[in-house]
């Protein structure tokens, strides 16, 4: 049983997942349905934290709008997300960044890893 469950999540994989890590600033296109049309919409902020494995793995991004901290999390395998693109690479030491939450302005910034 636990066979067939594996081949099953292996098939739903994505064939290339951009390189990322918590801390780094990503654009994510998100296909959005409005009737019966489709769009791509851009949601751009630091990855927070990223958990799960598999075909189940998910990404949260947070970004702050109109001064308001907004946080998405992004099913890291779905046909919503057309692609993902990172924007800078962040210099971190933790695997989840819940602290960014209570942070505004200056504060909230990640220091940017120079490669």
């Amino acid at each position: 049983m636990n066979e067939i469950i594996k081949n099953i999540e292996a098939a739903q994989l994505k064939a290339s997942v951009a390189e990322f890590a918590v801390g780094d600033t990503v654009k994510v296109y998100g296909k959005i349905k409005e009737g019966n049309r489709e769009r791509i919409q851009v949601f751009e902020g630091v990855v927070i934290k990223r958990q799960g494995g598999s075909n189940r793995e998910t990404f949260t991004v947070r970004k702050t709008s109109n001064g308001v901290g907004v946080e998405k999390t992004w099913p890291l395998h779905s046909p919503n997300v057309e692609k993902i693109e990172v924007v800078r690479y962040g210099k971190v030491r933790r695997a989840k960044l819940n602290y960014l939450r209570d942070r505004v302005g200056k504060a909230a910034k990640v220091k940017e890893l120079v490669k």
